[in-house]
């Protein structure tokens, strides 16, 4: 089921833009794994690429600070539901 969006987009909503925040996270999680994934085969098929090992750590820390930031941004709950 895809993520969606229902009502009007308003910048000015703090849940649209945690939902905004959620969304650019969940591409970002996906380009990783798509891109990583890849290139780690590349290279067990071809010759061994030194700085892998670097570039997979750097990116997943860069992603785990994006989740971190959308996670601390996340709008307080309504207590009325």
């Amino acid at each position: 089921m895809p993520i969606r969006w229902y009502g009007p987009a308003d910048p000015s909503d703090a849940t649209y833009r945690h939902f905004e925040r959620v969304v650019n996270l969940t591409v970002h999680a996906a380009l990783f794994a798509a891109i990583n994934s890849g290139l780690w085969v590349v290279q067990e098929l071809r010759q061994p690429w030194s700085h892998l090992n670097w570039l997979t750590l750097g990116w997943l820390l860069a992603l785990l600070l994006h989740a971190s930031v959308a996670i601390a941004l996340r709008p307080a709950r309504d207590p009325e539901t």
